[in-house]
């Protein structure tokens, strides 16, 4: 096989690409606090480096990880092989942190151990992806697939495989040892060495029953008196020199093993399993992503492959979006939305409805669905085509109360203009209940010039509030911005039925009052409604 596997990656199609990422190219702004507030950290997070670290606006990876993504929910036995894989990789790493040769005992048996962990490795990987190869359709799992497969059939793993069980036999095979101690004039052991590495273990004894037979012969492992656990009434001192002599004499006696055992470590095991242990943050993303996903396919939930666009042409088109942040916590049908972005619409939405009726919800689903995509996942959706984005922003509430609050309002226009330090075209922007700690005019007027001020940029844009008087200032922001190039703005509404919030997204003009009668209608709010509990209170 002609692949340098030294950089191979899982998740990028080549080289280039993933020396680009990690040179800070082709990589969006979107930060952990962004997933976190999209509630996207809830539902699917690391424990060995940060979902950030692997957002990307290069189509061909995106595409190529759909096809890698594609291959592990197709085969089970996949991410079954990876989490098995794992905690061989953990030990390989544990292992090395050891130093590589320390002089004592376990510098002969840590090699062996490490090309063990070898070859479980290659045994884990090889009878796994073996058993799916024909289904394999990604360029990274047949590749990787046909390394493990090329090694494993290999003369030099059959070799290395009969010369591991030679040595651990070996190893095994030492069951006592057979120790010299020197006395001082007042019978205290001064030194003592290794006279011999036996294959039998010595038995408790009695001297006198001993002599009394007078049979030495068969005899050489019975001790004259009863064997004393090691370390028992012993000082440290002589605790040590015993343990120097063993360890002295263990690898005194395997010398020549242990020199060769290194060499085929270092040229060999360490060549093989290195870019194993390079996998390791890629393995644990593609794992944990492909759980998140067949999570939400085993609640019958709908996803697709994203259709990924380029960043210019600044669409989002989803038919069927919904939040799985939603999906996860409820046993309903989910309510899912057609949502648009597109330059001949709007680019830019203002999204008014009732409290609790969906506008958040929808808000976070366009979010995570731009995450998803850029994450070279499938997506919450029944079909979409995402333009990439250069960042995600997002401005929503601190968790204050809705009071007149100069300070609050000050903190809240401060991330407003941090945003816009930052934001282009390319750019999705989610503004949920945002400049809610001021009263509805000041809002209005605020918001209104927030909105002008993206139009101009040209960016993608959901702006999800509750102040309806917004929508009669739409027409006159899109007359102030298209004669200086700006994009259009339009409305969606998050519809109320019969008085029950339907979570259904429309496009419409609000109608604040409509919303407002149905609510007090529904908790018997209504005039009529009123009168009604009076009168009945004075009867």
């Amino acid at each position: 096989m002609n692949q340098d596997f030294s950089n191979f990656s899982l998740i990028f199609p080549n080289a280039d690409t993933q020396q680009k990422h990690y040179g800070g190219i082709d990589v969006p702004d979107i930060d952990m606090f962004t997933l976190d507030e999209l509630g996207l950290l809830e539902i699917f997070s690391l424990k060995n480096s940060d979902l950030d670290e692997y957002f990307t606006t290069d189509i061909s990876v995106i595409k190529h990880r759909n096809d890698v993504f594609a291959d592990m929910l197709e085969c089970p036995e996949i991410s079954k092989t990876l989490n098995r894989l794992i905690p061989i990789l953990t030990d390989v790493m544990e292992l090395r942190r050891l130093e590589a040769d320390n002089g004592d005992t376990s510098s002969y048996l840590e090699s062996i151990t490490e090309i063990e962990l070898y070859i479980s490795c290659i045994e884990t990987l090889h009878e796994g992806l073996g058993a799916v190869r024909d289904k394999l359709r990604s360029k990274s799992f047949v590749a990787l697939a046909d390394r493990i497969s090329e090694l494993a059939e290999s003369e030099y793993y059959a070799d290395l495989n009969a010369k591991l069980s030679e040595l651990t036999n070996r190893v095994r095979d030492i069951k006592s040892v057979t120790i010299g101690v020197n006395l001082d004039a007042q019978l205290r052991p001064s030194s003592a060495g290794v006279l011999s590495i036996n294959s039998e273990t010595f038995r408790s004894g009695d001297v006198l029953d001993k002599i009394l037979r007078l049979n030495f012969k068969d005899n050489e492992y019975t001790c004259i008196a009863n064997l004393v656990p090691f370390g028992k009434k012993q000082s440290e001192n002589q605790k040590t020199a015993l343990s120097l002599a063993f360890n002295s004499a263990i690898n005194e006696v395997y010398k020549q093993s242990l020199r060769s055992w290194k060499r085929i470590v270092q040229s060999y095991v360490l060549e093989n399993t290195d870019f194993l242990l390079n996998l390791m943050p890629e393995i644990e993303f593609l794992v944990k992503g492909t759980e998140f996903m067949r999570r939400l396919l085993d609640k019958g939930c709908a996803l697709c492959i994203p259709n990924a666009a380029e960043a210019d042409e600044r669409c989002f088109s989803a038919k069927g979006l919904y939040n799985p942040c939603v999906a996860f916590k409820v046993d309903d049908e989910i309510v899912a939305n057609d949502v648009d972005f597109d330059l001949d619409n709007a680019l830019i939405y203002v999204l008014t409805g009732p409290n609790r009726g969906g506008k958040s919800v929808i808000t976070c689903a366009v979010g995570i669905a731009q995450a998803l995509m850029q994450l070279g996942m499938f997506v919450p959706a029944d079909s979409i085509r995402i333009s990439v984005s250069d960042a995600i922003f997002t401005h929503f509430p601190t968790g204050a109360d809705d009071t007149i609050d100069k300070g609050r309002l000050g903190e809240e226009c401060a991330r407003l203009g941090e945003i816009f330090d930052n934001v282009t075209s390319h750019s999705l922007v989610l503004l949920d209940e945002s400049l809610s700690s001021t009263g509805a005019f000041e809002a209005s007027y605020i918001a209104a010039e927030v909105l002008a001020g993206f139009s101009r940029v040209g960016c993608r844009c959901l702006f999800s509030t509750h102040l309806h008087e917004l929508a009669s200032e739409i027409d006159s922001i899109n007359a102030r911005t298209a004669s200086c190039g700006g994009v259009a703005i339009d409305t969606l509404v998050a519809g109320i039925e019969e008085g029950k919030r339907s979570f259904k997204i429309v496009r419409a003009k609000p109608d604040g009052k409509s919303y407002a009668r149905d609510i007090a209608d529904k908790y018997g709010l209504s005039y009529e409604s009123i009168l009604k509990k009076i009168n009945q209170e004075r009867n």
